[in-house]
C-alpha cells in the first residue's frame, strides 16, 4: 500500500476504489502544480467533518507559499468556510479577494474531486466529491505573464475541470513509471481538436529539432510532422503507440529514437462533457537517460557473467580437490582435501544463489537447505551412517555479504556433527538446525543425537577455529558448545540483526 493510500485510509472513511483514484491523481501531482504554477493541497474529510491534508506539492517554476508541509494537519480556519462551500456545491470556487498567507497575497481556488466508478459494467461518476484540491497561486511581485505561463494556466484550468468531471485521471491510461516521464518544464505542445499545433514551448521545439524536424511547429498538423520523421526506417525507431500519441487521441506514452536522439512523448487528451478540446503532448529528450539505462543493463549482464564464471571456477576447484583426495596416499591427507573440497562447494552453492539477482539480501532458507544436504552427503560418504538433516524455523532475509560466512559456519557445524557424532552402525541419526528470529537477534541452535563431544568440550581443530572466526569475527555474534549426556551435542549461536556491528552480548546458553 502506498504512503498516500495509507494517509487517506488514516484520515478518512473512503473506500478502496476512491483511495485508488486519489492515489492515481497524486501520481500526476507535480505536472498539475507546474502547469498551474501554484501550490496544491489535497484534502479529505474525516470523521469529525473537518478536512485533513493528505497530499501537497510545490511548483517547480514558481515561488512556493508553503515552506513547511501541511500533510496531516487540519484545514486552517481562513480556508475552511470556502472549502466547505466548494465541497457542498460540488463546483470550483475562487476567492474574490487575495488570500494572505504569511504576509504573501495569493489566489485561492478550490476544486472538488469526483471519482469514476464501475457499476453494472458502466462508468458512473460519484454522487458527491471524495476530496477537494486547493490551488494557492502566489500573487506577490506583479509582473506580466509570458505566453508560456498563460498557456500553462489555460491547460491547468482544462485539467482541473476534468478532475471535477471525474475525467482526469483517465481510466483508459496505461500504467507507466512516472520516474523519467516527461514534465511540463521539459516541453509542452498543445493541439487543437484537429491535431494542429497551437503552442509549442521552446524545449519542445528543441526536442523536435534534434529528431530532425527543421522549422516552426505552430500551425502544423503534428501527425504530419511525426510522419516526416519516421519515413526513413533506417535511422528511426518507433513503436505502435506513436499514432495514438501524436494525434492526441489516447493517453499513451511512446519513444521516438532518431539519429542517436531519443525523445519520450506523452499525450494527455483534453475534453469537457464529451467534447474534445484537443490534447497536450509532453516531450522530453531522454537520450542520456536511455544511454544510462543501457549502460546499467550492460553492466548487469557483465556482473552476471562474472558471477557465473566465479561459480564455475569454484566448482572446478572443488572437483580438482576431490580428484586429488582420491589419489592421496594417507588417510589424513585425503580427509583434509575432502574437507577443503566441501568448504569450496559450500561457497559455490551460496555464490550460485547470490548470482541469480542483485538484491541487497538473500532468502537464506533455500541456500542453507542446499548446503546442509551437501554437507551431510559428503561427510557421510559410502558405507557410513545415514543422517537426517532437518531445518526448523526460518532464517528469512539475510544481507548478501553475510550469507557466505553464515553458510560456511553452519556447514562446519553440521559436518562435524555427522563426522564425529555418529558411528558407522548408527541408523537413526539426525542433525537439527533450529532458527528463532527475535527482534534484534537471530538465534540458531544446531543439535544432534550423536555420542557427544569428546571430553565434554569442543575440539581445538581447524573446523572449530573456522566457526569461531566466522561467527565472532565476521558476523559479530556469540557461540557456545554444550555436550548433553544421552542427548548428543548442542551448539548455540546468537547473531545481532544489525549484522557486522560488534556485539557485547554473552554467549547463549542452549542447555
Amino acid at each position: 500500500m502506498s504512503s498516500i493510500t495509507n494517509l487517506i485510509q488514516r484520515y478518512s472513511t473512503l473506500g478502496a476504489s476512491d483511495r485508488d483514484w486519489l492515489a492515481w491523481l497524486i501520481s500526476d501531482w507535480q505536472l498539475l502544480a507546474d502547469l498551474a504554477t501554484a501550490d496544491l493541497v489535497l484534502w479529505v474529510r474525516n470523521d469529525a467533518n473537518t478536512f485533513v491534508a493528505v497530499g501537497q506539492v510545490r511548483p517547480s517554476g514558481a515561488p512556493t507559499l508553503f515552506y513547511r508541509d501541511l500533510i496531516g494537519q487540519e484545514i486552517r480556519e481562513q480556508w475552511a468556510e470556502e472549502v466547505e462551500r466548494a465541497y457542498q456545491s460540488g463546483t470550483t470556487l475562487r476567492s474574490s479577494a487575495p488570500d494572505w498567507f504569511d504576509e504573501i497575497p495569493a489566489q485561492l481556488t478550490i476544486t472538488p474531486v469526483y471519482s469514476m466508478r464501475l457499476e453494472d459494467g458502466k462508468s458512473v461518476r460519484s454522487e458527491s466529491p471524495i476530496a477537494v484540491v486547493t490551488r494557492h497561486t502566489n500573487l506577490s511581485g506583479p509582473r506580466h505573464l509570458t505566453r508560456q505561463e498563460l498557456t500553462f494556466r489555460e491547460i491547468s484550468e482544462d485539467l482541473f475541470a476534468m478532475i471535477e468531471a471525474a475525467e482526469f485521471p483517465d481510466p483508459d491510461a496505461p500504467d507507466f513509471p512516472r520516474q523519467g516521464a516527461p514534465r511540463a518544464s521539459d516541453g509542452v505542445i498543445r493541439l487543437n481538436p484537429d491535431g494542429v499545433v497551437t503552442f509549442a514551448s521552446a524545449n519542445a521545439l528543441s526536442a523536435m529539432n534534434k529528431l530532425g524536424f527543421g522549422g516552426e511547429l505552430e500551425g502544423e498538423i503534428f501527425a504530419d510532422v511525426a510522419s516526416t520523421l519516421v519515413d526513413d526506417k533506417r535511422h528511426v525507431s518507433v513503436d505502435e503507440a506513436l499514432p495514438l500519441v501524436v494525434t492526441g487521441r489516447a493517453p499513451w506514452m511512446t519513444d521516438v529514437d532518431a539519429r542517436g536522439v531519443n525523445v519520450t512523448m506523452r499525450a494527455i487528451p483534453l475534453h469537457r462533457q464529451g467534447t474534445r478540446l484537443g490534447a497536450i503532448l509532453l516531450c522530453r529528450d531522454t537520450t542520456e537517460v536511455r544511454h544510462q539505462q543501457q549502460e546499467l543493463i550492460t553492466k548487469d549482464a557483465t556482473i552476471r557473467e562474472i558471477h557465473h564464471r566465479v561459480k564455475n571456477n569454484l566448482q572446478t576447484v572443488a572437483a580438482l580437490l576431490r580428484i586429488q583426495a582420491r589419489r592421496a596416499r594417507s588417510e589424513e591427507a585425503r580427509e583434509a582435501l575432502l574437507q577443503a573440497m566441501r568448504r569450496v562447494s559450500s561457497i559455490a552453492v551460496v555464490h550460485d544463489t547470490l548470482s541469480g539477482g542483485f538484491s541487497q539480501s538473500v532468502e537464506f532458507d533455500e541456500v542453507f537447505l542446499r548446503v546442509m544436504r551437501l554437507a551431510t552427503e559428503v561427510a557421510g560418504g559410502e558405507g557410513m551412517a545415514r543422517i537426517r538433516p532437518e531445518l526448523s524455523g526460518t532464517f528469512g532475509s539475510v544481507p548478501s555479504e553475510y550469507a557466505t560466512p553464515l553458510a560456511l559456519a553452519l556447514t562446519e557445524l553440521v559436518t562435524n556433527a555427522v563426522e564425529h557424532g555418529f558411528g558407522d552402525d548408527d541408523t537413526d541419526g539426525y542433525v537439527i538446525v533450529e532458527v528463532k528470529r527475535e527482534e534484534d537477534f537471530l538465534e540458531i541452535e544446531v543439535r544432534d543425537n550423536g555420542r557427544g563431544m569428546v571430553g565434554g568440550h569442543e575440539g581445538k581443530g581447524l573446523g572449530t577455529q573456522i566457526v569461531r572466526t566466522l561467527v565472532e569475527g565476521e558476523l559479530a555474534g556469540t557461540i557456545g558448545w554444550h555436550s548433553v549426556p544421552d542427548e548428543g551435542t548442542k551448539v548455540g549461536i546468537r547473531i545481532p540483526k544489525r549484522w557486522g556491528v560488534t556485539s557485547n552480548t554473552e554467549p547463549v546458553d542452549t542447555i
